[in-house]
């Protein structure tokens, strides 16, 4: 599929997910099905696989992104030629996330802090979601292996969320898409300077 034709239907669907999630935890709060499906997770939190999730966790975190982020221009030059894009996106996912979660209001499970939608969630669905345009230029067999990892680790950070008891599931599944809308918009802006730049 064209990149920029996929981009735009992550975009879309990212949108509609967001909104229906959006809309669906003002007016119901807790969704249907969120509070069984929680607990049955934090059956699965025995000390291990907690120290486990704790590490998976820094994968949405500022700790990793950021030199993450480094790498990106190390790995894919396209990414160097419009590095603004990038470092755009990675600027825009805190903001956005922080900002929703002042509009939305939504509580954490566990705490009175917001937690729609989860910020590690958002910022790994961003970052793992440009590794996964960016890869479109690598040999096959490279791709899908970096595309399969990047879908992973943007799953894993989300399960691990609810793990560490620190959101819902609903707020995870709207980071997930948050992040990868704007991923898809970076992608279609990246991909817009570019055929801008070979038309002249």
């Amino acid at each position: 599929m064209n990149p920029g034709r996929r981009a735009r239907g992550t975009l879309v669907a990212a949108l509609v997910c967001f909104g229906a999630l959006s809309l669906a935890v003002v007016v119901l709060g807790t969704l249907p099905g969120e509070a069984p499906t929680r607990d049955w997770l934090l059956t699965l939190a025995s000390p291990p696989v907690v120290m486990v999730f704790r590490a998976i966790n820094y994968a949405g975190s500022w700790r990793v992104l950021l030199p993450g982020t480094v790498l990106l221009f190390v790995a894919f030059p396209q990414a160097r030629r419009r590095w603004w894009v990038w470092v755009g996106l990675m600027l825009a996912a805190p903001a956005a996330e922080s900002l929703l979660k002042l509009v939305i209001g939504r509580p954490r499970p566990e705490e009175a802090s917001m937690g729609f939608p989860s910020g590690h969630a958002t910022a790994a669905a961003a970052f793992f979601g440009a590794v996964v345009y960016l890869a479109g230029t690598l040999p096959p067999l490279t791709r899908r292996l970096a595309t399969a990892g990047a879908i992973a680790t943007i799953v894993l950070v989300a399960l691990a969320r609810v793990i560490l008891r620190a959101h819902w599931p609903a707020d995870t599944l709207a980071g997930i898409a948050l992040g990868l809308g704007l991923a898809a918009s970076a992608a279609l802006l990246a991909g817009a300077q570019m055929s801008s730049q070979t038309s002249r």
